[in-house]
């Protein structure tokens, strides 16, 4: 099954396409977004190369993939919905988000993964989704815990090149499909 065109009151989701290599290369030049991922920004190339791994690894995995979110016809952000990777999972899907300074603290990072948890519950029939990050990433914390995940565990792990706040460690949260319909219910 292909990925699917999402919607919710603001946002369009629309799975990642090489014509989406412009916003993603813009996203991916701004060291402040990804500092808690990378040590520097990515080079236009490198996100080239990555973009094309991401539409291959959609292709060969069921409806899970990453999509480009849109508001009122502006990309605004990177959303992913992914077979976990660290450790490898089949029994969970992992959330993923990544914005432009210029929407941080809209409510975009939410929104989106609220409908990519509704996604993965009601449409992919998942029983746990998965997000981690690192433990000094309090904005993202912060989001996890908005749309009903819980901490689950902290983690270390060993990296080439360090980012700054890597000896805090790494953390993870969930939210099971029992505990997203009760909070649908609520």
């Amino acid at each position: 099954m292909p990925q699917a065109h999402l919607h919710t009151e603001r946002l369009e989701l629309v799975p990642l396409s090489e014509e989406h290599l412009p916003f993603l290369v813009d996203l991916n030049s701004d060291p402040e977004v990804l500092r808690y991922l990378f040590i520097r920004a990515l080079t236009p190339e490198e996100t080239e190369e990555r973009m094309h791994r991401w539409i291959q690894a959609a292709r060969e995995t069921e409806a899970q993939g990453k999509w480009i979110g849109y508001a009122a016809g502006e990309a605004i952000g990177l959303y992913m919905l992914e077979p976990p990777d660290a450790p490898p999972r089949t029994d969970a899907a992992e959330l993923g988000y990544r914005l432009p300074k210029r929407h941080w603290r809209k409510g975009f990072a939410k929104e989106g993964s609220l409908e990519l948890l509704r996604h993965a519950f009601e449409d992919l029939g998942f029983d746990r989704v998965i997000a981690q990050t690192m433990a000094v990433n309090e904005p993202s914390r912060a989001t996890m815990v908005s749309v009903g995940m819980s901490f689950v565990r902290a983690f270390h792990q060993d990296f080439e090149e360090p980012l700054l706040g890597h000896a805090e460690g790494e953390v993870e949260y969930e939210i099971t499909r029992e505990a997203w319909l009760r909070q649908r219910a609520g």
